[in-house]
């Protein structure tokens, strides 16, 4: 892997809800790191563990899980270049168990090095900030999710954020990605069994709204998926998308509403 990949990752995530100059770019490529590969639901922090580190996701996907729950319920979800455990900066102890989706790599980045360029640059200061904003949005709506959505708008409104999320930092651009979940990590995720959670997918593909073959999800109605879930990516604290995105964000027309749900 390229030394120069683990930064890369990180510039694109903090890029995507703030502005950087040159110089905080320059302030990133000195990020001291160390990479390491993890397997599928393979744990990185169990609760409890006290971290001198962050860890910066640069390939697969990794989520935090209750470890007091038998089903492990999953509280949410990273995607390549999220720092998931940016709140241990201020509160260096592990409170759940954070693990791997499926296959990851992550790189291990001190904490030191986050209290420096905070200090010295006021634009990363506000950015690392951001980054933890986003992150306790994110679990604010993933209670709402939980709460207040029936079944098929929960797993349909975590398609578009993960797919959104991916797109912000360069990924997934033709709505195509490689699934986080197995059948039992998105009934973890959604609160539902893994066979309502099959039953979920078979609708989506009868609807024609996503391809979900083997380890890859593809979106073939985009704009029909986020009126479904009634998405709304606010929360994520993304910088402004670009007007085409924006348009495809729109709620569909009634008229498209109807044909997408008689498909």
């Amino acid at each position: 892997m390229q030394t120069g990949f683990a930064y890369t990752k990180f510039a694109d995530r903090l890029a995507s809800i703030a502005e950087l100059s040159a110089s905080d770019l320059d302030l990133l490529a000195k990020m001291p790191f160390s990479i390491r590969h993890f397997a599928s639901h393979e744990n990185i922090w169990r609760k409890g563990d006290q971290a001198s580190c962050c860890c910066l996701l640069l390939q697969g996907y990794l989520c935090w899980k209750d470890a007091d729950n038998v089903g492990g319920q999953i509280t949410s979800i990273y995607v390549a270049g999220d720092v998931p455990d940016i709140q241990m900066l201020k509160w260096p102890r592990a409170e759940a168990n954070l693990s791997t989706l499926g296959p990851a790599v992550v790189a291990f980045v001190p904490h030191a090095f986050f209290h420096e360029v905070a200090s010295v640059s006021p634009n990363l200061s506000r950015a690392l900030s951001l980054l933890s904003l986003a992150d306790a949005a994110s679990l604010r709506n993933w209670i709402i999710n939980l709460g207040s959505r029936d079944s098929l708008t929960r797993v349909a409104y975590l398609i578009c954020e993960i797919a959104l999320r991916l797109r912000a930092v360069g990924q997934a651009r033709d709505y195509r990605f490689p699934s986080p979940f197995t059948q039992s990590d998105l009934a973890a995720a959604c609160g539902i069994s893994a066979v309502h959670a099959n039953r979920i997918i078979q609708e989506l593909r009868r609807k024609r709204l996503l391809h979900w073959q083997s380890k890859m999800i593809t979106i073939v109605d985009w704009r029909a998926l986020v009126h479904l879930a009634g998405f709304n990516p606010d929360y994520l604290h993304l910088r402004e998308p670009k007007p085409s995105e924006l348009e495809l964000l729109k709620p569909a027309a009634p008229e498209e509403a109807a044909a997408s749900a008689q498909h």
